[in-house]
């Protein structure tokens, strides 16, 4: 497959697409005026959040002039955007309610996309019940050094790690969220943004997130062409791991899930684990705002 493509090309792409995928790409309505024309979104070395880079063109479509996105640590994510660095960013389900539960100013909006991350055994570990007692590592986005050179028991990995971890034949998959039951019937990553930006711009809220549902589609229905896209870009400079990827991830999947459930799911497990002290009906009550994903699951219907 050629790895060239010109903005041009993509642009006249998104519509056939969209088209394949029965996919309707509302434009900007006129009566309701865009508070700002300026987002800025984290930027972070997973390849699971790929409909952020790839709904560029859909943001400008919808008036957003002025994008950028943030450079930002992988643990990071809701201080980046409670903190005001960015507008709006993707990150695991537990992360924001860790970050909810602390007292980030963030409020999540949506999930994306099904079950991406997977947990790695080492030789001593067979199955969740043999953690007791171990190392897990986790956060290495990009550079699981721990998990081949045998430092850790058990290995957390999102998009690429799971991929490289598997190229290198390091380890065994404990848990694939994708897969495996209950994990895969929750959303993984989910979007959140700063809570005063959602209260200032509830126009432009409701429009990033059209895009990027949109852009989520377009991953489900084009992976090649997603994969080509944030390779040519520079998000990425493994087009294979890219490509595996969006072959496996659900991104068609937003319809269906419930980010409450989602939240609640997770928060439970947290607080369970003793890692939150806020209740699920407490961080779902102060963190999350479904209004803007109800309305458009009605608008997007296919």
């Amino acid at each position: 497959m050629a790895l060239i493509q010109t903005r041009r090309d993509f642009v006249a792409g998104l519509g056939a697409a969209a088209g394949l995928a029965g996919i309707g790409i509302p434009l900007a309505r006129a009566d309701e005026l865009l508070e700002t024309t300026r987002l800025r979104l984290t930027q972070i070395p997973a390849l699971c959040v790929v409909p952020q880079y790839m709904a560029e063109e859909l943001l400008r479509a919808e008036g957003f002039g002025e994008i950028s996105y943030v450079d930002t640590p992988v643990d990071a994510i809701d201080a980046a955007i409670g903190d005001g660095k960015a507008d709006f960013g993707l990150a695991a389900s537990f992360d924001h309610i860790q970050a909810i539960d602390a007292g980030a100013s963030v409020a999540v909006l949506t999930g994306l996309h099904g079950g991406c991350f997977e947990l790695f055994g080492g030789e001593r570990v067979r199955n969740i019940s043999d953690l007791k007692g171990r190392t897990v590592g986790v956060k290495g986005l990009g550079h699981p050094h721990a998990a081949f050179e045998g430092k850790v028991d058990a290995f957390l990995g999102f998009p690429p790690e799971p991929q490289e971890l598997r190229a290198r034949k390091a380890g065994h998959v404990i848990v694939n969220t994708g897969l495996d039951q209950p994990w895969s019937q929750y959303y993984c990553c989910m979007l959140a943004g700063n809570r005063e930006f959602i209260a200032r711009h509830p126009v432009a809220t409701k429009r990033v997130l059209r895009a990027l549902l949109i852009a989520a589609d377009l991953c489900a229905a084009e992976p090649l062409r997603a994969a080509q896209r944030i390779f040519t870009r520079g998000f990425t400079t493994e087009y294979g791991y890219a490509e595996e990827t969006l072959r496996t991830v659900a991104y068609d999947k937003w319809r269906e899930y419930d980010p409450e459930d989602t939240m609640r799911f997770y928060a439970l497990r947290l607080h369970e684990a003793g890692l939150i002290k806020s209740s699920p009906n407490k961080i779902i009550a102060d963190g999350t705002d479904w209004r803007f994903f109800n309305e458009l699951k009605r608008e997007l219907k296919t």
